[in-house]
Formats: C-alpha cells, sequence, structure tokens
C-alpha cells in the first residue's frame, strides 16, 4: 500500500529480535516430547501440511519418500515448524521452507501490473520483504521509497537522491539492501567504491537457534516515474525436527530465503532485494545420512533470471544473508551437504519454559489480538494524524525497565522510540509510549532488555553457580532481552569484559529469577 494522506493506518505487530540460546550439557537420553497425537506422516505425494496454532505437529515417526516434497501451510501467528518425533524419520525427499520471491515488475513476467511492487511472503517463521515504492512522475517522496524488509534484520529500502556516497544511504540509493541474519547484509556498492557499514540489513540471533527464528525480508526499490520499484525476498522460513529415536537424512531441507523481483521497462523504479535465509535445527539421539540442507540468502532476478548477483556483502551483489543451520545429537554421523556450514552441538531442550514475556497490548486505545496475525491487526481511522499511544503488558519483568518499539513503514525509514519505565509487578508490568504513525501499513516490534547485578541477588550462592556457566569468571551481570515471540536472550557478563549466551532455562535450573 502507498503512503498517501487519508488512507487508514494498519498496525501489524511479528516477533522482533530474541536470539539465542540453550543448555550446554548433552542429555542421557533424548526425549523429542512428542505425544504422537498426529500419528505417522507417510505422504506418497507432493503435500501441504496445515500447520496449527501453536506450530507443533506431534508425530509417531515420518517417512518422507525420495520424489516426494512437504510444504507448509502458515498459521496466523506465523510460528515456526516444530516437526517433534516419538520414533525415527527418514527423510529422503524434500522439506520446503523458501521464502517467497517478489513479483515481477513492469514489462517483465507475466506482463500484469495490478501486483507490481508487491513484495515476497516469508517462508513459515520467516518475514515479508518490504514493498516496491509507487512509481511517481514527480518523485514525490512519501510515494516513491521503498518498504523496509520485516523481521529483525529487514534490509533498508531504496530511497531518493542523487547517487554517491553517504553513509547513512550507501552509493545506489533506489535499491533495496538484502536481509540480514547470520551476517550483516550491507548496501550495494557500500564496500568497494564506499568503504563504509551501512546502510545494512542487520544481523542477529545465535547459532545456538533457541528459540527458533526465520529469515527477514529484503528492502524494496525505489519507485520510477511510469513503473513501480520491484519488492524484496521474503525471508527463509524455520524449522525444528525433533526425534527421541534416528533421523536419517538423505534427501533435503530447503530454507533459502526469497528473491528480489525482476523489473525492466521506461521508467522503472529501483531493484528489490533478496531475504535472508532461514533457520534448520535438527535434534536427535542418532542423525546420519548424506542429503543437503540450505539456508542461502536470497538474489535477485536480473535480465528476467531468477537467483542472480547473490551476494551480501560486496560491488554489484543484491542478495541476503545466509541463515543458521544447527545439528545436536548423542551420535552425529550426517556428512552431507550444508549451506551455510552447520554447527554441531549436544542434545538441548527442545523448548525453553517460564522465560520472561512481552506483547503489544493496544494501538491508539484499539486491543491487537492476543495471537497477532502480522495483516491488519488494528485498524485506525484515516483521521489520525497525531500521536498515539502503543501499550506493552509483561511478565517476569522487573518494573522500572523500557521497552523498545520499532515502527516500520510500508515505505520508508524505520523510527524507534523507548517506553516510560514499566509498572505493575514482576509478574504482570504495564508500559506505553506515544508514537506518530505514518499513513499506511506499518509493522510494530517490541523489546526489552533488562540487566540483573549479581551482587544484589538475594542467594549468596548464587554467583558460583553463575561463574560455572560463565567457565569460572567471575559473573558481574546478566542481561536478559525479550521479545514479542519466543524465549529470552540471556547474557553473562564477566568483571573482565567477556559475554557469554546461555539458555534462560539454565538460569532456571540454577534458581535464577529475573
Amino acid at each position: 500500500m502507498n503512503q498517501y494522506t487519508g488512507l487508514p493506518m494498519r498496525a501489524a505487530l511479528v516477533a522482533a529480535v530474541v536470539v539465542a540460546l540453550f543448555a550446554p550439557a548433552a542429555l542421557a537420553e533424548f526425549n523429542s516430547g512428542s505425544t504422537g497425537a498426529d500419528g505417522e506422516l507417510n505422504p506418497n505425494v507432493d503435500t501441504e501440511i496445515v500447520l496449527p496454532a501453536s506450530g507443533i505437529l506431534n508425530y509417531t515417526s515420518v517417512n518422507i519418500p525420495a520424489g516426494v516434497t512437504v510444504k507448509f501451510k502458515r498459521n496466523a501467528a506465523n510460528t515456526p515448524v516444530y516437526m517433534l518425533v516419538s520414533g525415527n524419520a527418514s527423510i529422503a525427499g524434500t522439506i520446503d521452507i523458501r521464502g517467497g520471491a517478489a513479483a515481477a515488475t513492469g514489462t517483465y513476467g507475466d506482463g500484469a501490473q495490478s501486483d507490481d511492487g508487491a513484495a515476497g511472503s516469508g517462508g513459515p517463521g520467516g518475514y515479508a520483504g518490504g514493498r516496491g515504492g509507487r512509481d511517481d512522475a514527480q518523485q514525490r517522496i512519501a510515494i516513491i521509497r521503498g518498504g523496509a524488509g520485516v523481521g529483525p534484520g529487514g534490509g533498508p529500502g531504496g530511497l531518493e537522491g542523487a547517487n554517491g556516497c553517504n553513509a547513512d544511504t550507501g552509493y545506489y540509493k533506489y535499491v533495496g539492501t538484502g536481509g540480514g541474519y547470520a551476517s550483516t547484509a550491507l548496501k550495494y556498492y557500500v564496500r568497494s567504491q564506499c568503504s563504509m557499514t551501512t546502510p545494512a540489513g542487520a544481523s542477529y540471533g545465535s547459532e545456538l537457534l533457541q528459540p527458533l527464528i526465520g529469515g527477514s525480508g529484503g528492502g524494496g526499490g525505489r519507485g520510477g516515474t511510469n513503473f513501480h520499484g520491484s519488492g524484496g525476498g521474503g525471508g527463509g522460513g524455520a524449522i525444528l525436527i525433533a526425534t527421541s529415536g534416528t533421523l536419517n537424512l538423505t534427501g533435503t531441507i530447503d530454507a533459502t530465503g526469497g528473491d528480489g523481483g525482476g523489473l525492466d521497462g521506461a521508467g522503472v523504479g529501483g531493484q528489490g532485494a533478496g531475504a535472508s535465509g532461514g533457520a534448520i535445527r535438527l535434534v536427535a539421539t542418532s542423525v546420519t545420512g548424506s542429503g543437503t540442507l540450505r539456508a542461502n540468502g536470497g538474489c535477485i532476478n536480473y535480465n528476467n533470471a531468477r537467483r542472480q548477483r547473490c551476494g551480501f556483502s560486496g560491488s554489484n551483489e543484491f542478495g541476503g544473508a545466509p541463515g543458521r543451520i544447527r545439528v545436536e545429537g548423542d551420535t552425529v554421523t550426517y556428512n552431507g551437504v550444508s549451506t551455510p556450514a552447520f554447527v554441531r552441538g549436544d542434545v538441548s531442550p527442545v523448548f525453553i519454559a517460564n522465560a520472561p514475556g512481552l506483547r503489544i497490548a493496544s494501538v491508539a486505545g484499539q486491543a491487537v489480538p492476543i495471537v497477532p496475525t502480522g495483516t491488519d491487526d488494528v485498524v485506525l481511522p484515516a483521521e489520525t494524524t497525531g500521536p498515539v499511544v502503543v501499550g506493552f503488558e509483561t511478565s517476569n519483568i522487573p518494573v522500572g525497565n523500557t521497552v523498545h518499539l520499532k515502527i516500520i513503514p510500508v515505505s520508508g525509514i524505520p523510527t524507534e522510540a523507548i517506553s516510560r519505565a514499566i509498572t505493575g509487578s514482576t509478574a504482570t508490568g504495564v508500559a506505553e509510549v506515544s508514537v506518530v504513525l505514518p499513513q499506511g501499513a506499518n509493522t510494530l516490534q517490541a523489546t526489552s532488555t533488562y540487566t540483573v547485578i549479581v551482587a544484589s541477588l538475594d542467594d549468596p550462592s548464587m554467583r558460583d553457580k553463575l561463574d560455572r556457566l560463565a567457565g569460572d569468571q567471575r559473573v558481574e551481570k546478566v542481561e536478559v532481552t525479550a521479545g514479542l515471540q519466543g524465549a529470552p536472550r540471556a547474557r553473562l557478563i564477566t568483571d573482565s569484559g567477556d559475554a557469554f549466551e546461555v539458555p534462560y532455562e539454565a538460569l532456571s535450573a540454577i534458581g535464577f529469577d529475573s
């Protein structure tokens, strides 16, 4: 949607940056936690599975034969895919959670202009790309700016202005920037010609992949005089396959990010960029096979050919960053192709429970659904022009801390704001912030970070327990970040300045409480 004034404001709520974490110690016997309620998964034809609201599928066994592709229909909350298996799993076919490519613009594609500028959708648990800026003969800023990709590493959209080195806009301003994830995605010509490091699709998450989070969208291109800019690709999805027995992979699990849309014709806008790859986490007693794991970043459609100029950090590159892949098992003999390379880890808990929580509760007095969909969760009257209040509800976050809100318009530059201090109680708190929402659709993301000084903890033995989690270094403080979805990030900061990521569950196990 463009940003003409007079349109109703829309707000979509999506998960924010939540990275991290699980326990370093392997379990003696791994139990996926599957109830077996969904029985066997044994398709003999290509299949699309409708995800339940939780995203959790409980199987007794999984057998995807060669030549069969399994996809997933995203649920309203766009959760990742959680496949829990009480027995064994064999994947000889394909699991496809790729991000969607943006639509072609101008004279490319099927010639239809109704979808010009449309961004690619994220795979399950992934985020959408930014919409391409609208066409305008006068090149008015509010119309032609490309939208930023959604997600914690969403790439900035293309902007107005002449080309040239600029620390805030890069060299070629009209193109979008790829989505970041395992790495930062830098704008075309930023490094090679301008020796700069911004603008960028930011990196986020950690190799631990707990909680699970998908890839971020690429930025949309600036609008032209006759045609839209093309949209950015959608982020690769996120999947966990946890198997109590053996997980044998001889097929493919694909979480590649979507491509930016192709564009052609007189007076077309800028190029939308590729999205980042998604996340794949495999956990089993034994992981075997020689199949393929993919979480590559998306590229662009160039000269009407897909997957061109796929890099994300140098000259003539429009792609998204790679995602993350992790393989955990008491025994891991898997030796297949993994792009990017997978991280080997010990078997760790599937989920983290009883963690700090945060949700956006209201916008301009309108209640937000308990499970936001990410599309038109709140619609404000067109005449709303002044500041509106965004309200937050927190759980297990100490009062006095604040919430960081990020507003991503359908086109243009995201803005940020900090709430008033959280009030109420640690168990149940509230906070709010007054902001001006741009006309048109906006996506809201929120996080809250707080620090606990170890010396202030009631339990004097807690320091020793925390020190052990930090490799026997002396821990000075604990930093916790909670987001809209998933578990929090936790870091132990030592008196020497070293930082150690740990699962919040590991903190709970030793008696740590906010």
